[in-house]
């Protein structure tokens, strides 16, 4: 029996201003067309059953083109593979605050796909001797947690929920998106499942033998440039889905193609560069790119730039190479010296930067905001309109 596990699609998500001749937001565009691309694939493999693994849309009030365009795609696989079940889950992207709103998600239920929104159910398919845990966010966080472990005879027991295993990822939580539902490593392997279907991290991770997130299909988190290392580290490129066969549990991965590439480049050092060398090291990175940066999603760090040098850049080639990519991100950090303070400390004053991180680390918040991702978010928003003032 194949499985084919697909997760967090973040359907609507929109990232910066660049617009498609259409007017679509053009990171929603492509977004779209990541999915569109994993629907075929999967038509063309033709499994037994598809699970999606939470986070099908990005807001849990999506646009109407983004519920159209999910709709649209989920009917064409239902109609291709009609006698294949397809199971979604809702994941923290999809779940009302409030358990009075309801859940977009049950609309697609029209179409024949199982969808699970709020209570854990057991689903039961017969014919494939295979039983389905579906568990969505809702009830990982609720005040009674579901027990995850196997029922019934049947001889597939998959497991599908939402959330994050505990210890999985280092000190450095960057590229982990905020608000999952904690899970304990125990409750998950070693339980007798056939297959767990994870969702809720967006890069392909092996978390135990038959326990896998399937990752995102595209780079729809804050930080995808924590995500390109998180992938480099595993010796991935790019995003896809996974193909399960059971009851071996042999996972191959299946590779989606993104619209455009999203780059980390080397940084570049100016410590004891000036302006015009710095605008030459940079021209040069750039130029280095195969293809070059057009259309493209891009960053590149320089390290060690006093504020007085960043004011002398060739901002005007700056935003022309911003005009030419669909986004670049030009991060000029100070030397570490400047950086590292101390209250009171002779000679040394703290960065904006550093006072906003000190106020954030202390504000107080609501128990369900992760503090870590609200902090850096704050100061990547201080730290971006600091480059603007640079630029301006």
């Amino acid at each position: 029996m194949k499985l084919a596990h697909l997760a967090d699609l973040h359907l609507g998500f929109r990232q910066f201003h660049r617009q498609t001749s259409s007017g679509l937001n053009q990171r929603e565009a492509d977004v779209a067309n990541a999915f569109r691309a994993a629907v075929d694939g999967v038509i063309a493999e033709r499994p037994d059953v598809v699970v999606l693994a939470g986070d099908i849309f990005h807001s849990v009030r999506p646009s109407n083109p983004s519920i159209l365009f999910a709709f649209r795609e989920l009917a064409r696989l239902r109609e291709a593979l009609p006698s294949a079940p397809v199971i979604l889950i809702a994941g923290n992207h999809d779940t009302p605050r409030s358990s009075e709103t309801g859940s977009i998600l049950a609309l697609f239920s029209s179409l024949g796909v199982d969808v699970v929104a709020d209570q854990a159910r057991r689903l039961v398919y017969p014919a494939l001797d295979l039983a389905v845990l579906a568990v969505p966010h809702p009830a990982l966080v609720g005040p009674e947690r579901v027990v995850l472990r196997p029922e019934g005879s049947e001889r597939h027991q998959v497991l599908v929920l939402h959330g994050e295993v505990e210890g999985l990822f280092s000190a450095d939580r960057s590229s982990v998106e905020y608000g999952g539902a904690l899970l304990p490593p125990a409750e998950l392997a070693g339980a007798g499942w056939s297959y767990v279907a994870l969702g809720h991290y967006h890069v392909q991770t092996e978390v135990a033998p038959r326990v896998w997130y399937s990752g995102a299909l595209e780079y729809v988190s804050s930080n995808p440039w924590g995500e390109l290392a998180e992938e480099k580290k595993r010796r991935l490129t790019g995003k896809g889905w996974l193909l399960v066969t059971l009851p071996e549990g042999r996972v191959e991965r299946r590779a989606v193609t993104a619209a455009r590439r999203v780059l980390d480049l080397e940084p570049v050092d100016a410590r004891d560069r000036s302006a015009a060398e710095i605008d030459t090291a940079i021209a040069e990175r750039l130029a280095a790119v195969p293809g070059g940066i057009g259309g493209q999603v891009v960053r590149l760090v320089v390290r060690n730039v006093p504020r007085h040098v960043g004011r002398e850049l060739d901002h005007a080639a700056i935003r022309a190479r911003k005009t030419e990519a669909l986004h670049f991100q030009l991060d000029l950090a100070r030397p570490e010296d400047t950086r590292e303070t101390g209250v009171g400390a002779p000679g040394h004053r703290q960065t904006l930067p550093q006072i906003v991180a000190s106020y954030l680390s202390r504000r107080l918040l609501p128990g369900d905001i992760d503090r870590d991702a609200f902090v850096r978010r704050g100061v990547a928003l201080i730290e971006a309109v600091e480059q603007d003032e640079a630029e301006a």
